[in-house]
């Protein structure tokens, strides 16, 4: 992998500091990430509470970090494995960018257009104040989805595409939530890896 400074575009939305880099990766180097995370992967699918029922989480996950720190979310508590070479040489380039070092990965499967994430914040008291969350996107463009907290006329809808990273940090998570919604579209399987530093 070469390390460079791609361009980034600011999304220039209110109460937040996003960017997005379309071109962080080219097309061959995020389908051969894409091909290694996909089989190397040891992905599981937790159950879920929502409003005091449970369902299998519509999408598959794995935890990945540099300390032994778990994460906990929806009700949720993942224990990471250690990085692999791979990992450590994405994080690598992602935290030149970010200027942040992180010490978690989160990585979500969508296997199809029936995988989602809903509307939530990254906001875990484990990540402090102000997070800085970078997300990077391998294999099948995804819509994401923004919406204010308080102001519901602010939203904004954009395409995250295959080798693109999405950078969030500053006031963003306690003002916006965001989504991955539902497609009926036959679509193909998405890669998703979040960044993250565990406190």
């Amino acid at each position: 992998m070469v390390l460079h400074l791609p361009e980034g575009v600011d999304l220039g939305l209110a109460d937040s500091d996003i960017w997005y880099f379309p071109a962080f990766l080219d097309s061959a180097e995020a389908s051969n990430y894409f091909k290694i995370l996909r089989h190397e992967t040891p992905w599981q699918q937790d159950d879920i509470k929502v409003f005091g029922k449970t369902y299998p989480q519509p999408r598959l996950t794995a935890l990945y970090a540099n300390n032994n720190k778990p994460y906990r979310y929806s009700n949720i508590t993942m224990h990471p494995l250690r990085f692999t070479a791979v990992l450590e040489q994405l994080k690598t380039a992602i935290d030149q960018i970010a200027g942040v070092s992180f010490s978690t990965c989160l990585l979500n499967l969508y296997r199809d257009g029936r995988d989602s994430n809903g509307w939530h914040a990254d906001n875990e008291k484990e990540l402090g104040t102000n997070p800085v969350i970078a997300s990077l996107s391998l294999g099948e463009a995804r819509s994401f989805h923004l919406k204010h907290r308080e102001n519901k006329e602010l939203k904004h809808k954009m395409i995250l595409e295959h080798g693109s990273l999405l950078l969030m940090k500053g006031p963003t998570q306690h003002h916006w939530l965001h989504q991955i919604p539902k497609t009926s579209r036959q679509i193909g399987e998405r890669i998703n890896l979040t960044f993250r530093v565990i406190q």
